[in-house]
């Protein structure tokens, strides 16, 4: 599946809130979400319009490798 190129902070943050993310602070123009889902995982998420899609990937790839599940089914969990 490929990468959405329009997302952004705000909307891949609330879109995270499926899998129990949930911000925990903000300095500047990063939030950093926490999740206890699976074990502690935090990520940090540029609060920009679009993210970059290499920072999108690695992003998502973590996450991903996080719930030991594919970035294609991530994705489409997330509905992005």
């Amino acid at each position: 599946m490929r990468l959405p190129r329009d997302i952004d902070g705000p909307r891949l943050v609330k879109a995270l809130s499926v899998l129990g993310y949930e911000a925990t602070r903000q300095k500047g123009s990063h939030i950093r979400v926490t999740t206890q889902r699976d074990g502690e995982n935090h990520e940090v998420i540029p609060w920009h319009h679009p993210i970059k899609v290499g920072t999108l990937s690695s992003t998502l790839k973590r996450i991903a490798a996080h719930h030991g599940m594919s970035v294609d089914a991530l994705l489409k969990l997330l509905d992005l």
